[in-house]
């Protein structure tokens, strides 16, 4: 008979990329949330130290995912080469930050922000799987609302949109604000320059 780790592990591997929700595997395994914790815990520890394993256990927005580790980053990269043969520009950046703070938000409210018209480079994004359209807004001609993705979380490292930096300590401050951890040699393989 399998562990409950070893089930966690199974039920993650069978959700794919989509994940599972506490709620959902608290259901299944029948444990408590704190056993939850201590199971995820013990598994993301087993999957860090194990040399031989290419996965990581994350949590985002109370959702659990087995997703490829950063150790794997340069084969990962080769494997996608096509779709990661661009790094994100500075237009893609400024639009996700635009989102991620003022989500959910129109394509016209963003190009007001940005005073330029950001339509190739918002479907770029949707594209590559970063930002989506979560409904319309009850406006004259209904516009789409975007807003980021779990995706969005999981590829900048934040496990919700509570930890982006708070734009309020920023403003006097004459440096530019790197929300998006740029220096990370993840974040300079997927940019996209075109429609911009």
């Amino acid at each position: 008979m399998a562990s409950k780790e070893a089930e966690l592990e199974a039920l993650l591997y069978a959700a794919g990329d989509d994940g599972l929700e506490t709620e959902n595997l608290l259901q299944l395994l029948e444990i408590s949330p704190a056993a939850l914790r201590e199971l995820a815990n013990h598994l993301k520890d087993r999957l860090k130290n194990d040399k031989n394993s290419g996965l990581q256990l994350i949590c985002i927005n109370q959702t659990y995912k087995l997703t490829t580790s950063p150790k794997c980053g340069d084969i990962i990269s080769k494997f996608f080469q096509k779709d990661l043969s661009k790094n994100l520009s500075q237009s893609a950046l400024e639009i996700l930050s635009i989102i991620a703070y003022r989500q959910p938000i129109t394509r016209v409210e963003i190009d007001d922000l940005r005073g330029v018209n950001s339509a190739g480079a918002l479907q770029t994004l949707v594209w590559r799987g970063l930002i989506k359209v979560d409904g319309k807004k009850d406006v004259p001609g209904h516009p789409n609302l975007y807003v980021t993705t779990d995706y969005f979380l999981q590829y900048f490292n934040y496990e919700s949109l509570a930890d982006l930096p708070v734009i309020e300590e920023f403003e006097a401050d004459d440096n530019p604000v790197n929300l998006f951890n740029q220096d990370d040699s993840r974040n300079k393989e997927i940019n996209f320059d075109e429609g911009e």
